[in-house]
C-alpha cells in the first residue's frame, strides 16, 4: 500500500510524519500560485470589458432609450367632445373637468339623463371587438357605445392631444417637456324640442310606451322618448348598473324605433290609401255596418261599437269611417282592395321598411302578404286575413316611428320624408303619388274624429293660450274662443286617428295608439304615442297626445 501524504505550507506530512519541503519544491509551488492568480485575473478583467462593451456598443443606444423611458412619460390629451343642443341651442350634455394623471381632461355629463337616454346614449371606452371597424380608433379611445353619440361619434370626438413630462427616480412629476393641444370636436344641433322631450317624459312616468313627434313637412324629429328610459350618467359612474343593464322593464330598448306593435285602427290611414288609390272604393262608396260579418260558420270579424255597445251605425262612407273608426268598413275596403294591393301600397308608406332615421337599432317591421304567409307557416292566405290585416291587426307589426310618418304623409300631402335627429342631415322627402283629392278625403276623415262625434274625444275643441303661429291668413285657425288669465285662448283644429291594438294578451290587454297633426292646413307637428299594454287608444295614449301638444303652441 502507498504513502500517504498531506502538505501544509513549508512542511508535508507523509506516513504519519513531518517533513520539510524541498526548496525547489516550494519555489515551484509560489510560482504556480502566483500565475494561477494572474490567470483568473485577466479571465476576469476580459469578462468585465466584454460586458461592458456589449453595454455600451452593442446594446448602448438600446438601453439608453430604456433609460429615457423610465424617466420620460407620454399621455394623451384627450379631445373635449362637441357639446349636443336641442333646436333652440340649449344644451344637453356637457363636459366636466377631472384630472388625469398629470394633465388635465374632462368627462361626459348629461343634462336631462332621464329625458335624454335612449335620444343621446353615452359615451365609453373602446372595446377590443370594436377596434377592426373603428379605425383609426385604439384602445382606451373614448368613442360614442349608442344612439346620438355613437352615430355623430366622428363628428363629436375631435382630435386628441399630446403630452410629455419627466419624472424622477421615484416616479414623481418634474416637469413638462412638450405639448401638443388636443382639438376640441364639433358642435352639433338636433331638431329635438327640449322642452316637448321633457313633457314627454313627464306623461309617460311609470308606464311602457314612446313618443315620436316630428315636422310633417320635413321629417325633423322634435320628441323621441322611449318610457322606462334610463339616465347615462350612472353609467359612466358605474352607479346602480344592475338597475339599468338587469332591469326587467329593459330601459335600454329604445321602443320609439325598435319596439314592434300591431298598428291598430292607425293602420285604416293606409288601408284607406290602398282602397282609393287601387279605385276600389271612392268617396261615394258605403258600407252597411251590420256589426258583425260572417265567413262560414266558424269565423266572425266584429265592429269594435258593436262589441263594446251592441250598436251598428247604419250606412257609412270612407269619412265617417275613418271619423268612428268603423271596422266593417275597413273589412270590406280591405277585401275590395284585396291583399297584394294593400301590401304594396303598406310597403310604399314605410311599413316593413328602414326610415333610415340616425341612430342605429330602428327596427322594419313586417307587412305580411300571401307570399310572406306560405313560407313561414306552410299556410294558405283567407279572406279572413285580409280582413283583420285591413284594420291593423294579425301578422303585420310596425314602430311608433313608422306610424308617426305615414301620418305625415296625409299631413303635407303626400310624401315620405326620412326622418331626421341632426339639423345638419339634409331634407329628403318622396312623393307617393297619391292623388290629392285621396289626401283631402283622409285628411277630413281624421279631422271629423278628432271633433264632437269622433273617437278621438280629448281634441275635441283643442285650443291653446298664446299660441305661437304666424296668422298669415291660412285657414288653419278656427279664431278665438275664449280669455283667460294666461292670455288668449285659441281654437286650432287638428287631424287624429286612434288605435286599440290586441297583441294575444291572455288577459286581454291592448296596446294604446293616437296619432294626430296640428294645425291642419299648415301642419307644424305630428304626434304619435304608444303606451304598451295601456287599453283604449282615445282614454289612454290620447290625453298624452293633447298635453303634448298644448306644450308645443305654448312654448
Amino acid at each position: 500500500m502507498g504513502s500517504l501524504g498531506f502538505a501544509f505550507g513549508e512542511t508535508i506530512i507523509k506516513d504519519n510524519k513531518v517533513r520539510k519541503l524541498n526548496p525547489d519544491v516550494k519555489r515551484q509551488g509560489r510560482f504556480f500560485r502566483f500565475y494561477f492568480f494572474i490567470l483568473i485575473f485577466v479571465f476576469g478583467i476580459a469578462v468585465i470589458t466584454i460586458r461592458l462593451f456589449s453595454l455600451t456598443v452593442i446594446s448602448g443606444s438600446y438601453y439608453k432609450k430604456l433609460a429615457g423611458e423610465n424617466r420620460i412619460r407620454e399621455i394623451t390629451l384627450p379631445a373635449p367632445r362637441g357639446i349636443i343642443y336641442d333646436r333652440n341651442k340649449i344644451p344637453l350634455v356637457r363636459n366636466i373637468p377631472k384630472n388625469l394623471f398629470y394633465t388635465e381632461g374632462s368627462t361626459r355629463e348629461y343634462i336631462y339623463g332621464e329625458e335624454s337616454g335612449n335620444l343621446l346614449g353615452y359615451v365609453g371606452e373602446v372595446g377590443t371587438e370594436e377596434l377592426s371597424r373603428l379605425k383609426p380608433y385604439k384602445l382606451k379611445d373614448i368613442v360614442g357605445k349608442v344612439g346620438i353619440e355613437k352615430a355623430y361619434d366622428e363628428v363629436l370626438r375631435g382630435k386628441d392631444g399630446v403630452q410629455m413630462y419627466e419624472v424622477d427616480a421615484k416616479d414623481i412629476y418634474k416637469r413638462t417637456l412638450g405639448r401638443i393641444e388636443p382639438k376640441a370636436g364639433e358642435n352639433l344641433i338636433l331638431n329635438i324640442e327640449l322642452e316637448l322631450q321633457k313633457k314627454a317624459a313627464e306623461l309617460l312616468k311609470d308606464k311602457k310606451g314612446a313618443v315620436l313627434a316630428s315636422d310633417p313637412v320635413s321629417g325633423a324629429i322634435l320628441v323621441i322618448y322611449s318610457s322606462p328610459s334610463y339616465d347615462a350618467n350612472k353609467i359612466l359612474r358605474e352607479e346602480n348598473l344592475d338597475d339599468i343593464f338587469k332591469n326587467p322593464a329593459n330601459p335600454l330598448f329604445n321602443r320609439a324605433i325598435s319596439g314592434l306593435y300591431p298598428p291598430g285602427s292607425t293602420f285604416k290611414i293606409i288601408t284607406s290609401i290602398a282602397a282609393l288609390s287601387s279605385g276600389a272604393i271612392t268617396s261615394d262608396t258605403t258600407v252597411e255596418d251590420s256589426g258583425i260579418i260572417r265567413i262560414g260558420e266558424n269565423y266572425s270579424y266584429a265592429n269594435w261599437y258593436f262589441t263594446q255597445y251592441g250598436k251598428t251605425e247604419g250606412e257609412v262612407n270612407l269619412i265617417k269611417a275613418i271619423q268612428r273608426s268603423n271596422d266593417i268598413y275597413f273589412y270590406k275596403a280591405g277585401e275590395r282592395t284585396g291583399i297584394r294591393e294593400l301590401a304594396k301600397w303598406a310597403k310604399n308608406l314605410g311599413v316593413g321598411k328602414i326610415l333610415d332615421i340616425d341612430i342605429e337599432s330602428e327596427e322594419k317591421g313586417l307587412m305580411p302578404d300571401p307570399d310572406w304567409r306560405k313560407k313561414v307557416f306552410g299556410e294558405e292566405w283567407f279572406l279572413g286575413n285580409t280582413y283583420i290585416t285591413a284594420i291593423g291587426q294579425g301578422d303585420i307589426l310596425t314602430t311608433p316611428l313608422q306610424v308617426n310618418f305615414w301620418t305625415n304623409v296625409i299631413a303635407n300631402g303626400g310624401k315620405l320624408c326620412r326622418p331626421n335627429i341632426a339639423k345638419t342631415r339634409s331634407v329628403s322627402c318622396q312623393d307617393l303619388g297619391i292623388e290629392q283629392e285621396f289626401i283631402k278625403i283622409i285628411r277630413e276623415g281624421m279631422v271629423k274624429a278628432c271633433e264632437p262625434g269622433g273617437t278621438g274625444w280629448p281634441m275635441f275643441n283643442f285650443s291653446a293660450g298664446n299660441p305661437r303661429i304666424e296668422l298669415d291668413g291660412v285657414d288653419f285657425l278656427e279664431g278665438p274662443v275664449a280669455s283667460s288669465a294666461s292670455g288668449k285662448q285659441v281654437t286650432i283644429k287638428t287631424a287624429c286617428k286612434t288605435g286599440t291594438a290586441e297583441f294575444g294578451d291572455p288577459k286581454g290587454k291592448t296596446h294604446a295608439w293616437f296619432t294626430v297633426f296640428a294645425p291642419v292646413f299648415k301642419p307644424q307637428i305630428s304626434l304619435t304615442v304608444l303606451v304598451e299594454a295601456g287599453g283604449e287608444g282615445s282614454s289612454v295614449a290620447g290625453p298624452i297626445a293633447r298635453d303634448l301638444l298644448k306644450t308645443w303652441f305654448e312654448r
